[in-house]
């Protein structure tokens, strides 16, 4: 299952990979260009903003929700235009928002980091029926913000401290108890960046510095993984008709050599993604 270029469009920060389930349309931005990224048909399509932009979730069919370095926006599709929902560490210069995805009770989990990767100022979020709270703080790189096909557990990590947490959720999608260790990557040569779960329960890391997405299952075991040609590569998500072709965003920064990097690919997979949740402003 070879990896081919669904988009030449270079990134220098690839990230939040989104597929929109109602259009049918795989979205991602490019956090250090300050984009956003689409592609119909043929055709890419591309918004441009005045400060970084990293991850989204679907409201409606013409309706997203975007984070930004400063704020939680509501983007409408179609006009190309937002409207501020809350501010996102708007006071704090050095942070930026990261990863984030929606969970299954209609939440958005975001987070920050420091532009820099300053030791402990992030911290993620969850914006959920107007109110955003804070959920953990202490964090360094956030990424791999994902969710269980059982509603009931949520997965998130410090890429700089290696270890993947499994958090327990009530039927609400508030943290229940204290998270717990789920895969230990601390003495990996790579970095476990964003994440996404299919509709088995296998939990897909995209490994920075290694070039693949790994699937693990339950009890953390490797089942099988799937390389991409650069070796930044840092979100995935399932899409396409029927959620088999796993999307994965990677970063050209600091590698001015590699013709391949930046560019997002697409793995047909023959395995079975979640659709990704609806956002409830």
């Amino acid at each position: 299952m070879t990896a081919r270029v669904f988009s030449d469009t270079v990134c220098a920060l690839g990230e939040g990979a989104f597929w929109h389930p109602e259009r049918g349309q795989f979205f991602w931005f490019d956090i250090l260009g300050k984009k956003l990224l689409t592609r119909t048909d043929d055709r890419e399509v591309s918004w441009q903003f005045d400060e970084c932009v990293s991850a989204a979730g679907w409201v409606d069919h013409d309706t997203l929700i975007m984070a930004s370095a400063s704020a939680l926006w509501r983007f409408e599709i179609t006009a190309g235009t937002r409207t501020k929902l809350f501010d996102l560490e708007a006071d704090n210069p050095i942070t930026r928002s990261n990863d984030g995805r929606a969970d299954p009770q209609g939440g958005f989990w975001i987070g920050t980091m420091g532009y820099n990767a300053e030791p402990g100022a992030g911290a993620i979020y969850r914006f959920y029926r107007g109110e955003l709270c804070r959920l953990y703080d202490q964090i360094t790189i956030t990424n791999a913000i994902c969710f269980a096909p059982d509603g009931h557990t949520a997965y998130f990590t410090d890429t700089i401290d290696g270890r993947i947490m499994r958090q327990a959720l009530d039927d609400h999608g508030w943290p229940k108890g204290a998270p717990e260790v789920f895969l230990d990557l601390s003495n990996e040569e790579f970095g476990a960046d964003g994440a996404v779960v299919d509709a088995d329960g296998t939990f897909w890391n995209a490994q920075w510095g290694a070039g693949r997405v790994a699937g693990y299952g339950a009890d953390g075991a490797l089942l099988q993984s799937f390389d991409v040609p650069t070796p930044q590569s840092s979100c995935p998500c399932f899409g396409g008709a029927d959620l088999s072709t796993l999307f994965v965003t990677t970063a050209a920064v600091d590698r001015p050599d590699d013709t391949m990097a930046g560019k997002t690919f697409a793995i047909d997979t023959g395995l079975t993604g979640q659709a990704e949740h609806r956002v409830i402003l």
